[in-house]
């Protein structure tokens, strides 16, 4: 079964900030579990050398965007509509 979230893509700057969320959060867990892994080490160096200053700058540019927008973009992407803020309706 398809939902609507299924069929709304990610713009550039979701994409990025996700990718990298989702990196950060396994790196992490990986270095957790198994803190002196040097392949686990390199990865996180890798990203921060290569990849940071752009999901840094996606993370700034969506930061940027007005909470309406923002309510929207969540709406349209979950598939459903959010209450405005302050609304316990």
């Amino acid at each position: 079964m398809t939902t609507p979230a299924a069929t709304t893509s990610l713009d550039a700057d979701e994409e990025r900030v996700t990718r990298a969320q989702r990196l950060l959060i396994h790196l992490g867990a990986a270095l957790v579990a198994h803190p002196f892994d040097t392949g686990t080490h390199a990865k996180l160096r890798a990203f921060l050398d290569e990849d940071a200053e752009l999901a840094l700058a996606s993370l700034a540019a969506l930061s940027r965007r007005p909470e309406a927008e923002l309510r929207s973009r969540i709406a349209e992407l979950a598939g459903h509509t959010l209450r405005p803020a302050g609304d316990t309706a």
